[in-house]
């Protein structure tokens, strides 16, 4: 008897069937295997703890400054949940909070004092401390050691005449400000690199009281200096398209991977309270030594630690120096460099620059990291 269906040319019922019911068994599967939800995500999930970011401040009376409240879950997701909290002051010396357009967890200091921030999300509270001090008393005083790590490119600006400015600086002040140059990190054993990696690799991961490779660690250098200055030569910008997995321990060059790096770099620094630190923005490329999708990675980055990264009140302050190589645009200006090819800072514009970096310095020592220009003019 003949089949009601055609069975085609080497193609049997029995393979029909199978081939039916494999699509009948995968096709539930498919449907069950959707991500799981984490509890952040649930609208009725209970966090185990609320934690403000950051967990203290110290600020100068007129400032106002911001905390952001994380709700922590069971299962270690967090979520922002700084508009959704009920904000309170336990103040002494601070006007209190700044109910700003759309915004929580704003203070304004009015007077000096010490005070703390609650906030409560679902019945879980978070606090933080606030520390108004006088404006004078942000300075380290008139006696500091500043390192200043580099190489290549910061090289290049050291010897447009830092030492000689804070030479200066210290006779007409009567301070005894103390900066030295130090290579970081050196060519071996750990190799010539000094990109958001390497920091993180070097003080993150193999940080601790021994050096690593031979090269200093935070908790080394932090017990010989009150200013530590570092930055990233060239190469740091030319960045490669985000892959949407980022990875805090890949040497790839990627703003997704930055920004980790970037953020465990930041908690690392806040840990040494009695350290300030100053990271320069990155340098820039000629334009005929990149493309114009890295240079405009490269601006991205830069803007985002400039304006999110580096916040008021800590430990950590930024100088500039890719808005003072491109002067706004996304390469390094040509008569600003070595040549059309190469990416170094001539000793021209190393000269403009130093001034401008010991400037900074200055100011961050004297409490005015803040306030002050971050490009140091």
């Amino acid at each position: 008897m003949f089949s009601a269906y055609p069975i085609r040319r080497g193609v049997s019922m029995y393979s029909r069937t199978m081939s039916t019911v494999l699509i009948l068994v995968i096709l539930p599967l498919l449907i069950c295997c959707k991500e799981s939800t984490t509890e952040a995500e649930r609208e009725d999930a209970i966090p185990t703890s609320l934690k403000l970011i950051p967990e203290s401040r110290i600020v100068a009376p007129g400032m106002e400054r911001g905390f952001q409240a994380l709700a922590v879950y069971s299962d270690d997701s967090q979520k922002d949940v700084t508009m959704q909290s009920e904000w309170s002051l336990d103040d002494s010396g601070i006007e209190g909070i700044a109910d700003l357009p759309g915004e929580k967890g704003i203070v304004r200091a009015l007077a000096q004092g010490d005070g703390s921030i609650r906030a409560v999300y679902k019945g879980i509270s978070g606090s933080a401390k606030l520390t108004v001090v006088d404006g004078e008393q942000l300075s380290l005083g008139n006696s500091v050691s500043i390192l200043y790590l580099d190489h290549s490119t910061g090289h290049n600006i050291w010897q447009g005449g830092v030492k000689d400015w804070f030479d200066r600086y210290n006779a007409t002040h009567k301070t005894e400000f103390r900066i030295v140059e130090q290579a970081f990190p050196k060519s071996r054993p750990y190799g010539w690199n000094n990109y958001p990696y390497d920091y993180w690799n070097i003080w993150v991961k193999n940080g601790g009281q021994a050096p690593y490779l031979e090269e200093p660690t935070l908790e080394i250098l932090t017990g010989q200096y009150q200013v530590i200055v570092f930055k990233h030569c060239y190469p740091v910008s030319s960045i490669k398209p985000d892959t949407g997995k980022p990875d805090v321990s890949s040497n790839e060059k990627r703003v997704e991977n930055y920004k980790l790096q970037y953020e465990a770099l930041k908690t690392k620094m806040r840990s040494f309270p009695a350290t300030r630190f100053i990271v320069w923005t990155g340098a820039a490329r000629v334009k005929k030594a990149t493309s114009r999708d890295e240079a405009e990675r490269a601006r991205q980055f830069f803007t985002w630690v400039k304006n999110d990264w580096d916040e008021p009140g800590d430990n950590i302050f930024v100088w500039d120096f890719h808005e003072l190589e491109t002067e706004g645009g996304l390469y390094l200006k040509d008569e600003y460099a070595v040549s059309k090819e190469d990416s170094h800072p001539n000793k021209s514009f190393s000269m403009k620059a130093a001034p401008l970096i010991s400037k900074r310095i200055v100011d961050v020592i004297q409490g005015k990291g803040d306030v002050a220009s971050l490009t140091g003019k």
